[in-house]
């Protein structure tokens, strides 16, 4: 009996010990949960201090100009800063507006130079905090702007743009409207121009205008309806700003006003060369781009005209038959209204 006392005993300490060695884990445990949270929370606001009352400036206008631009999540900028304070960091970054159209013969399409260079070109781009692709095609000719057949309703996806017309490329271009973020991408903004006419048409005094003329030559900025017209214009969508007029940028002063997002966007060099850009953002591996960014590798590749296409959860491009990015939309590539493709051959406009 003395010895069955004892083992009791024995076995009761040794689960008290072990009970107390549980617990005491878990307190450590417990601790080192709390210790860093508290440093995450200090962390957190030594950042808070920093961008909104210290030195950092820059990441303070990225960050306001980044919310402001959302539209749905703007309350992350007016929670913190001022509508005072935020209105003077939107006007300072804000892209200037082109005081002269583009000068068609500052571009140079002739044949010969077409004919030295290569057909298509995929290059991969990448800076602080995003990656992308730029798509170089020599022959301007063989960029058109396809649009849906099911105009005021349903747009397409820019792969059923792709597919349908037998191309080869594409990527998004114009706007459209989107009450909620909730539409299908059917009703387009501004002004639509395919194969010279005019297919949708807003009643505005000036359209923010990247089109393409009959000659080939890639013209952006602000156009009335009479100065449209007297262009030739063969396709064109409505959107913007623009970011390179007759080889001068238009953003000369912070980032552009838009802070950070997935982009698109199209340029033409001085030998006709068309660029075609699209910087995925919104996701771990690449946070987004600014419009300056944009400005700065359409003028890193020669371009001497260029502008911004929607962007957003709409910046998509095909290539050889595949999404070459990762659009930031969790349901994949969004449908648009419009698409500026790159046909296998080029085709002639009357």
């Amino acid at each position: 009996m003395g010895v069955l006392k004892i083992r009791a005993e024995y076995e009761q300490s040794a689960a008290q010990a072990g009970q107390k060695k549980k617990k005491s884990i878990i307190f450590i445990l417990l601790k080192v949960v709390l210790g860093f949270l508290i440093l995450c929370l200090l962390g957190m606001a030594l950042a808070f201090l920093l961008i909104f009352h210290g030195p950092l400036t820059g990441l303070k206008e990225l960050y306001v100009t980044t919310a402001m631009t959302t539209y749905s999540h703007q309350y992350l900028a007016t929670w913190f800063v001022s509508e005072e304070e935020i209105n003077g960091i939107m006007e300072k970054n804000k892209v200037s507006e082109p005081k002269v159209n583009t000068d068609e013969k500052a571009v140079n399409v002739l044949k010969p130079i077409i004919e030295e260079k290569p057909a298509l070109e995929l290059v991969e781009v990448s800076g602080k905090g995003f990656q992308g692709y730029l798509l170089k095609v020599g022959n301007p000719q063989q960029v058109r702007l396809a649009a849906t057949d099911q105009l005021g309703d349903r747009g397409l996806k820019v792969s059923e743009f792709v597919e349908n017309n037998h191309a080869v490329a594409g990527i998004n271009a114009g706007g459209f409207a989107d009450p909620g973020g909730m539409s299908f991408g059917g009703t387009p903004t501004g002004i639509l121009i395919t194969e010279g006419k005019i297919i949708h048409k807003d009643n505005w005094e000036t359209y923010n205008l990247i089109g393409i003329t009959k000659n080939d030559v890639l013209v952006v900025g602000r156009y009335t309806l009479e100065q449209i017209e007297e262009l030739g214009i063969r396709d064109a969508v409505s959107f913007g700003p623009a970011l390179i007029v007759n080889s001068q940028p238009m953003i000369t002063y912070g980032d552009g006003g838009w802070g950070i997002a997935p982009r698109t966007a199209i340029g033409q060099t001085h030998d006709g060369t068309i660029l075609l850009l699209v910087i995925d953002g919104r996701q771990l591996g690449s946070l987004g781009a600014t419009l300056k960014d944009v400005q700065d590798i359409l003028i890193e590749h020669g371009a001497v005209n260029g502008a911004n296409l929607d962007g957003g959860s709409s910046s998509t491009l095909v290539y050889e038959g595949e999404v070459k990015n990762k659009p930031s939309s969790p349901y994949g590539p969004r449908e648009v209204p419009t698409a500026f493709i790159v046909l296998p051959e080029p085709r002639l406009v009357e």
